[in-house]
C-alpha cells in the first residue's frame, strides 16, 4: 500500500473565537495531485499553513512525508515546498538572487544554489528576467518565481495556494506540465485553487472542505448536472428537446449556440444522448456544461 505523503486527522485551529478549521481530515498520496476545494473562508489556507509548519494546530495530528511538523518543523520544512498566494519576496532582490538566497537557507553551497537557480528560472520561463528585481515582475511572473522558490530544495511534498492566479493561458499549461512531471516522479502535490476548470484537468484526487470541516464528495449536494447540447443545422427548440427527453420546457436552458439539459447521472446523460439522436437531433457536441470540480463547488454552496 502506498504511504501517504500528507495525512491530516481531525485537525482544528481557531483564532480567538473564530474557528477557522473545525475538523479537517485528508490524505494526499505520493505520485498524485490532490486538489483542495471549498469556498472562501472554508479553512483551506489555514490548513495549508499548518501543513507547512507555519501554524500550530489546536488539535488533531499531521504527518508530512512521515514527519510531524509540530514536533520537527525543521525536518518537515526540508521536505516541503511551500508556495503561498503572494510571493512575499524582498522587492529589491532579483529573481536570481531570490532563488540563490533561498537555496543558501536550505544549506546549499553558493555554486550549487546558483546552478539550481539558473535551472529553475529556465524551467518556469523567467530566464530573461533573471536579473530583474522582484518589484518589476507582473503578478503572473511573481507566481512563477514563487513556484521556482518552492522547488529550490527538490522537496518531496509541494503545497500550493492559488498557483494559477495571474498566469496567462500558456503559463497555466506550463504549470500543469511541470506539476504532472513532479507527481510522476513520485512526489506529493496538494493544490488549493479557485480556478476549478484548471484543477479539473490537473488533479487526480480532490478533498472538499466547507466551513472548516471535511466534506465527502459523494454526499455533497443533490444538484443535477447540466449538459451542453449543440446540433448542426437549424438549432432545435427547447420545447422540442424537452419533449423528447420527457422534461418541462423550462428545464432546458440556453448557452450561446447550444441548449443545456439537466441529468441526474452520467448514465442518464448517455441515455439522453441516445434519445436525442434517435429523435432526429443532429448532435455535434454533448458535454458537461461545467467540470466535475465546478459542479462539486456549486454543490458545496447548496450544502452551506
Amino acid at each position: 500500500m502506498t504511504s501517504a505523503g500528507i495525512e491530516a486527522i481531525d485537525v482544528r485551529r481557531s483564532f480567538g473565537r473564530v474557528e477557522a478549521v473545525r475538523s479537517i481530515t485528508l490524505t494526499a498520496l505520493p505520485g498524485r495531485i490532490t486538489g483542495l476545494v471549498g469556498p472562501n473562508g472554508a479553512g483551506k489556507t489555514t490548513l495549508l499553513l499548518m501543513l507547512a509548519s507555519l501554524l500550530r494546530p489546536d488539535a488533531g495530528s499531521i504527518r508530512v512525508a512521515g514527519i510531524d511538523p509540530v514536533d520537527d518543523p525543521a525536518g518537515a520544512r526540508a521536505r516541503i515546498g511551500w508556495m503561498p498566494d503572494a510571493l512575499g519576496a524582498w522587492a529589491s532582490l532579483t529573481a536570481r538572487e531570490t532563488l540563490v538566497y533561498t537555496g543558501r537557507l536550505y544549506g546549499m553551497t553558493r555554486a550549487a544554489a546558483r546552478d539550481r537557480a539558473a535551472s529553475l528560472l529556465t524551467r518556469v520561463g523567467l530566464a530573461d528576467l533573471a536579473d530583474a528585481p522582484a518589484r518589476v515582475l507582473s503578478r503572473g511572473q511573481k507566481q512563477r518565481l514563487g513556484l521556482a522558490r518552492a522547488l529550490v530544495h527538490d522537496p518531496e511534498v509541494l503545497l500550493l495556494d492559488e498557483p494559477a492566479s495571474g498566469l496567462d493561458p500558456q503559463a497555466r499549461i506550463d504549470l500543469r506540465e511541470l506539476l504532472r512531471s513532479f507527481a510522476a516522479a513520485g512526489r506529493t502535490v496538494l493544490i488549493s485553487s479557485h480556478v476549478l476548470s484548471e484543477l479539473d484537468e490537473l488533479v487526480d484526487d480532490a478533498a472538499f472542505v466547507l466551513a472548516g470541516r471535511s466534506v465527502d464528495e459523494p454526499g455533497v449536494g443533490t444538484r443535477m448536472r447540466r449538459w451542453r447540447v449543440r446540433a448542426t443545422g437549424e438549432r432545435p427548440t427547447a420545447a422540442g428537446v424537452a419533449a423528447l427527453l420527457g422534461l418541462a420546457p423550462e428545464d432546458v436552458g440556453s448557452d450561446r449556440d447550444a441548449l443545456t439539459v439537466p441529468f441526474a447521472s452520467d448514465a442518464d446523460a448517455a441515455h439522453g444522448l441516445g434519445t436525442l439522436v434517435a429523435g432526429g437531433v443532429p448532435v455535434i457536441e454533448f458535454a458537461p456544461a461545467v467540470g466535475r470540480l465546478e459542479q462539486a463547488f456549486l454543490d458545496l454552496g447548496d450544502a452551506s
